[in-house]
């Protein structure tokens, strides 16, 4: 995972040799830089990738099959997208795909499709009703694109899902549900998405801490949606949405007790398992509980003077980007812990399941003309910056949520993000989860060609 790229140091010359370079294409953005756009996707039904890659001059589209050999390409004029963002993807049951380009102020959605047998395209236009709804999130799965939208007036969240030049409107109403904060107060649900962002984890990918370390999660899954809240620190509140029904099934999981309060709280869902966090300075408390049956599968409490018995990893500090400290203890850990907003974040392979366990502060910055005009802070004037601080360490579980104590061999991801972090000179860069591989995508500067690059777990 990214938060601990800096271990990958000592496997230098392993990462190196354990990474491909699978394709190259060239693309003179040099003069368009800031106005381009790339987008690698896999179309799932076909094994074939795809490379969107688009200026305010033209847009290239190339087409790989499932080998990574270059089999068809071509160029579109910028007609029906000028000033628009390729905001997602999606593939027709013909194999071709359509993108989907969002005006400035997102009220209009013009969805393109692009035939590869006779090189054109077809145009349509899809009105967001932003007078009355706000776009929460968007995504892709099962080779169709999401949007999720939230009701400006109603305890709605709206999904549209287009897919073969259609969209299919679906409105979930979370009217009949309670929701309480950490004082006991009663919220509606539009009180919960005004306080809360909602954010979007990855079924097949790992997710950053910082994203992870949200209240409010979305897991877009084949039929379904789970949506987790942790708003109030005693439980996590969980809807799972049947797509095809529409039902919404309310489920209450406490978070484990402890001798104090908690002062931060979190969960992180996968698999139909559900992992919770609570703690406080003096103590930890992690559990593992399976969806279905409610049982509790697993259960840590452990006190400030404890040795955690499933660290597979250092505890890490790390201000901004700077390289990580360790820290002494587990003391020195759950007091840092405590000081922003716990989260984890659950990954797995084919051997083994990946936990990360972290606390995230983030604190604006005014600049001093800022800090010396009160009425900027006073009504929350954005920031010149933030400072971020982060605490965190991993643990290694096997496919049967035993502990490990195994050596740690290098994950794709962790390659990736340390290939990142040496390169400065590739920009525009995206993961792409394909086959039993990840495959990184990127713009190079020095060499102006777009790379895909294959990333493997292990040493070789």
């Amino acid at each position: 995972m990214k938060q601990i790229y800096l271990l990958l140091a000592v496997f230098y010359n392993t990462v190196l040799l354990s990474q491909t370079v699978l394709t190259s294409y060239p693309l003179n953005f040099s003069k368009e830089l800031k106005s381009a756009q790339i987008l690698t996707a896999a179309n799932h039904a076909t094994n074939e990738v795809f490379v969107f890659a688009r200026t305010d001059k033209e847009l290239t589209i190339l087409k790989y099959n499932s080998a990574l050999f270059l089999k068809d390409k071509f160029t579109f004029s910028p007609e029906y997208t000028e000033d628009t963002l390729l905001i997602g993807y999606s593939f027709s049951e013909d194999g071709n795909p359509t993108l989907y380009w969002s005006s400035g102020d997102g009220s209009i959605i013009t969805i393109i499709k692009y035939y590869f047998e006779d090189k054109r395209s077809k145009a349509l236009m899809f009105l967001f009703p932003t007078k009355t709804q706000t776009l929460r999130a968007e995504y892709e799965n099962n080779n169709s694109f999401y949007m999720l939208a939230e009701s400006k007036s109603q305890s709605k969240l709206i999904l549209y899902i287009f897919k073969n030049g259609l969209v299919e409107q679906k409105e979930l109403d979370f009217s009949r549900f309670n929701f309480q904060n950490n004082n006991a107060t009663n919220l509606n649900f539009r009180q919960i998405l005004k306080e809360n962002q909602i954010e979007k984890m990855e079924p097949n990918e790992y997710n950053s801490i910082y994203k992870a370390s949200s209240k409010l999660k979305v897991y877009p899954l084949k039929d379904r949606i789970i949506l987790t809240l942790d708003n109030n620190i005693k439980n996590t509140q969980l809807f799972d949405i049947d797509l095809s029904t529409l039902e919404i099934k309310e489920k209450y999981f406490p978070q484990p007790l402890g001798k104090k309060a908690p002062k931060t709280s979190n969960s992180f869902f996968r698999d139909n398992k559900l992992f919770q966090i609570n703690t406080n300075e003096e103590q930890l408390l992690f559990e593992i509980k399976d969806y279905n049956s409610d049982q509790v599968m697993k259960h840590f409490d452990v006190a400030k003077n404890d040795t955690i018995r499933f660290k597979n990893s250092p505890f890490q500090f790390q201000k901004n980007n700077s390289k990580p400290r360790q820290l002494k203890n587990t003391a020195s850990f759950l007091k840092q812990l405590s000081n922003g907003t716990v989260g984890l974040s659950v990954f797995n392979n084919q051997q083994n399941i990946f936990i990360t366990i972290a606390g995230v502060a983030k604190k604006a910055i005014f600049d001093p003309y800022e800090i010396s005009n009160p009425e900027n802070i006073f009504y929350g004037n954005n920031p010149s910056s933030f400072y971020s601080t982060s605490v965190f360490f991993e643990s290694i579980w096997d496919k049967n949520f035993n502990i490990t104590t195994s050596e740690q061999e290098p994950l794709a991801t962790d390659k990736i993000y340390y290939f990142i972090d040496k390169n400065q000179k590739i920009r525009m860069q995206s993961i792409l989860k394909f086959k039993d591989y990840f495959v990184l995508g990127y713009y190079d500067l020095k060499t102006k060609q777009y790379v895909l690059r294959k990333f493997t777990d292990g040493y070789n």
